[in-house]
């Protein structure tokens, strides 16, 4: 998993957010993802039936993409996405109890990180996938600053306000990925819509990332 993952994040790296998808669309919202070009997805927990959710993308596209679960605060949680399928952890917070549990079961956590102390302590438990959150909060020179000190093998992610149009100006700074919610889905969007959001959003950072 750990290869589809980098592979994916060479290609675009872009985590989409589905926070509030419900398990009768979340299929086909997965499915205009990858058309667009997208292929690690993110269901939060605190959508409705999100295991449910994850589960049905684990099964139908899980030989494709990156499938995994968003706002987990519990090793509970880990254990439960871990049995629906799931394959990346995303956290808010950094709790090495949940990164260490994600490891355990074979998952790839992403925790939240707002200061160097935090990323730090992420990185020792053994995350090597760092989300900054609230991005827009701390701006892209904290990761221009934080990445200076920060060992080589971590990725820093910027999540939180930052879309498309920012994208030059994070990874100039050294952010390696993007993870992108309400520029992509909000409950009540289509899959056409989905699409749309989706195909815009790619072609902007292969725009940027060719340039």
């Amino acid at each position: 998993m750990t290869a589809k993952l980098e592979n994916w994040f060479a290609q675009m790296p872009v985590v989409a957010i589905l926070r509030g998808v419900r398990p009768e669309e979340v299929l086909e919202i997965g499915e205009a993802l990858f058309r667009a070009g997208i292929g690690i997805i993110e269901v939060p927990l605190n959508s409705p039936d999100p295991l449910t959710s994850i589960q049905t993308l684990a099964q139908a596209m899980g030989d494709r993409c990156v499938i995994g679960a968003g706002t987990v605060l519990t090793e509970a949680d880990v254990v439960g996405v871990a049995a629906a399928g799931g394959e990346i952890i995303v956290s808010p917070n950094t709790n090495a109890a949940v990164i260490e549990r994600s490891l355990e079961s074979g998952l790839v956590p992403m925790p939240g990180w707002a200061t160097t102390t935090d990323a730090f302590a992420a990185y020792q438990a053994g995350a090597r996938y760092l989300k900054l959150f609230p991005a827009a909060t701390y701006g892209s020179g904290h990761i221009k600053g934080v990445r200076a000190v920060l060992p080589n093998d971590c990725k820093l992610l910027a999540v939180g306000g930052v879309g498309a149009d920012a994208a030059d100006e994070w990874l100039k700074a050294g952010v390696d990925g993007f993870g992108i919610g309400s520029e992509i889905y909000k409950p009540g969007y289509s899959a056409e819509q989905v699409y749309q959001s989706a195909a815009a959003i790619v072609a902007a950072i292969t725009a940027v990332k060719g340039s």
